[in-house]
């Protein structure tokens, strides 16, 4: 499984935190969509869907490919994976942590 650097994770965050962005990718949380079919479950404007599509590939969200004069558009599992590991281990509790971090502060 790949790693994410800090940077990615920004670049990620970025392309989640727009609406629209968010709900294409639960619409590809079904599976592989083309174009025309995310753009009539979102009601935007063609030249508006590919800005979003151009977003959320750049960031590797997103994998893309030509089928005739369509473009198909998934979910990056892979890319899904790291940020799944990302969330799980900020949840979890870690051991030996740094004392500066640990003790009664509010005193």
């Amino acid at each position: 499984m790949g790693t994410i650097d800090e940077e990615q994770y920004i670049e990620v965050f970025q392309a989640l935190s727009e609406k629209n962005r968010l709900n294409i990718i639960q619409l590809l949380s079904y599976g592989e969509l083309c174009a025309c079919k995310i753009n009539e479950n979102i009601n935007i404007t063609q030249p508006t869907l590919s800005h979003h599509m151009k977003v959320l590939c750049e960031c590797g969200l997103v994998l893309a490919h030509k089928q005739g004069i369509w473009m198909h558009y998934r979910i990056n599992k892979e890319k899904m994976s790291c940020l799944s590991e990302y969330f799980d281990d900020l949840a979890n509790t870690k051991e030996g942590v740094n004392e500066n971090l640990q003790g009664d502060c509010c005193r």
